[in-house]
Order: C-alpha cells, then structure tokens, then sequence
C-alpha cells in the first residue's frame, strides 16, 4: 500500500510545569487515532515544541497549555475535522494529570494544507527524485 506524506502533527506546551506531558505516550495514541480519524493512508509526523506560556491568569499562577495542530491534505469534511478534533481534546485529557495540570487549558486545530505544500525527504539510497516525491498528485514513497 502507498503512503501519502501526512498527516503533519505539532503540538506546542508549555515547558513548565516539567513532566505534566508525556510526549511519548501521547504519540502512541494520538498517531493511530489521527490516521484513523482522518480517513489516512499516510504515516504521522509530529513535533514537540515545549514553549514559554502565560494564559492571562493575573495571579502568576503557571498554567498549562497544550496545542494540536493537526494538517491534513485537503479533502475532509468539515464534520469530519471536527470529529478528529473532538476525540483529540478527549485524548489529551487523559494525558495532562490531576495534579500537575490543574486549570489546564487545551486546544486543536485540524486544517487544510495549502496547495504550497511540500515535503523533502533524503532517501535511504541514493539515485531518486525526493523533491518529486511530496508533490501534490505524486507517487507517494512506499
């Protein structure tokens, strides 16, 4: 079966508290309900970023945020982004714990890629096309 070059995950949270996420768990659930969700043949790629965050809480009290981008080729319907988006804020909820994630604030973004889209890729061989490898309507690698 041929792979399509998506879905593209990145998830951005805030760098402290440390250890409220588990990003490896996280992935290990998320990639397989993302590409089931989404209707996908592709292979998930996802970015941790850890970031600096302040949700506008005036007692300066830390707060965790967690968001998920998730992008897609375009295709799905609404209904179906917003189903993906649904069970990914019910996936995260089970990962930020009690006690660490108090007055956690989350959030998903499920999205079109532009036509613009692109994906290099160094191949494992040498000899190859990778530029034409993610081009829209190309073959996709194996």
């Amino acid at each position: 079966m041929e792979r399509s070059p998506v879905p593209h995950v990145a998830i951005d949270y805030s760098s402290r508290p440390a250890g409220v996420l588990d990003a490896d768990a996280l992935a290990r659930e998320l990639h397989p309900l993302v590409v089931e969700e989404s209707g996908s043949t592709g292979v998930c790629k996802t970015l941790f970023r850890p970031v600096e965050t302040y949700v506008g809480d005036p007692t300066g009290q830390e707060t965790v945020f967690v968001h998920v981008e998730v992008g897609l080729m375009p295709g799905r319907s609404e209904a179906r982004k917003a189903r993906l988006s649904e069970r990914i804020l019910a996936l995260l909820a089970g990962h930020l714990p009690g006690d660490g994630a108090v007055g956690a604030v989350f959030s998903v973004e499920v999205r079109d890629l532009s036509a613009s889209y692109r994906l290099g890729a160094v191949p494992a061989r040498s000899g190859g096309d990778t530029a034409a490898l993610c081009r829209p309507g190309a073959p996709a690698p194996a």
